[in-house]
């Protein structure tokens, strides 16, 4: 049986014991359509992506921009606002001496990114999961503890077994999480970057998962399946000089003896 967007959010904060709230990102080819969203908030000042997304996990808004509420053509460039990579975007030449030693470096990162094709939208909306006012959403997107990400992805394992290979690129690590995951349709894990936590509000200990909706169901059938194992986010600490096989044997009865 299928779960609603509310149902899978509060799953979601119940397997994994969420912090934030789980939100949703979608992409409009039209300004109009973004304003049509129920009960959106527009910007009053200049912001980065990361302030925008922390508005939707950290407050519960629901937020619309076009590429005039961003800082510069970095936000706007990821998710494919407008048409912001021309060649001074391209040549990265605004990070040289600042997260890059030469002007090779800073392009060579400008090339690593996963980001939206340049001119396909006009506006973009974020808002908490469970309103369902981004229903369907391009991707949803959770804050977590490296523990609970990697249970998250235990679950989406479970069934229908998949290697997962994550690249980080560094400064702007917003293409490795929604970059990514807009531009694949994959499940994308990021390591959030310096700005993410200066602007956006992330905590040292997060990591950002982005990923089309329909993984959400199955993870969560995944992770749900492991908790009738025993298998359960917190993960309960079992002492680093403890005989071993007593705890091995709750999962695996053959390292009992």
């Amino acid at each position: 049986m299928s779960l609603s967007l509310k149902e899978v959010s509060l799953a979601l904060e119940r397997l994994l014991r969420l912090r934030s709230l789980p939100f949703a990102m979608k992409l409009f080819r039209e300004r109009a359509e973004m304003e049509g969203v129920e009960r959106i908030r527009r910007p009053k000042a200049i912001h980065t992506l990361d302030q925008i997304v922390a508005q939707a996990a950290r407050l519960g808004w629901t937020v619309g921009i076009t590429g005039d509420d961003l800082v510069g053509a970095q936000c706007r460039a990821v998710v494919g606002l407008g048409r912001a990579k021309d060649p001074a975007w391209h040549s990265g030449r605004h990070m040289v001496g600042v997260w890059y030693e030469t002007a090779a470096d800073a392009e060579s990162h400008q090339g690593a990114m996963h980001t939206v094709d340049d001119g396909l939208y006009e506006a973009l909306a974020v808002a908490p999961l469970a309103s369902g006012r981004l229903d369907p959403p391009d991707i949803a997107l959770f804050y977590a503890t490296p523990g609970a990400m990697i249970y998250f992805i235990n679950g989406l394992q479970w069934s229908g077994y998949k290697r997962f290979d994550w690249s980080v690129v560094g400064e702007s690590a917003c293409a490795d999480s929604w970059g990514r995951a807009l531009k694949t349709r994959e499940p994308s894990l990021s390591i959030p970057c310096f700005a993410e936590r200066r602007y956006g509000g992330v905590l040292d200990e997060e990591m950002l998962m982005a990923l089309p909706p329909e993984y959400l169901g199955k993870a969560i059938a995944g992770m749900e399946a492991l908790s009738k194992n025993g298998l359960r986010y917190p993960i309960p600490l079992y002492g680093i000089q403890q005989d071993v096989r007593a705890g091995m044997a709750a999962s695996y009865p053959d390292r009992a003896g």
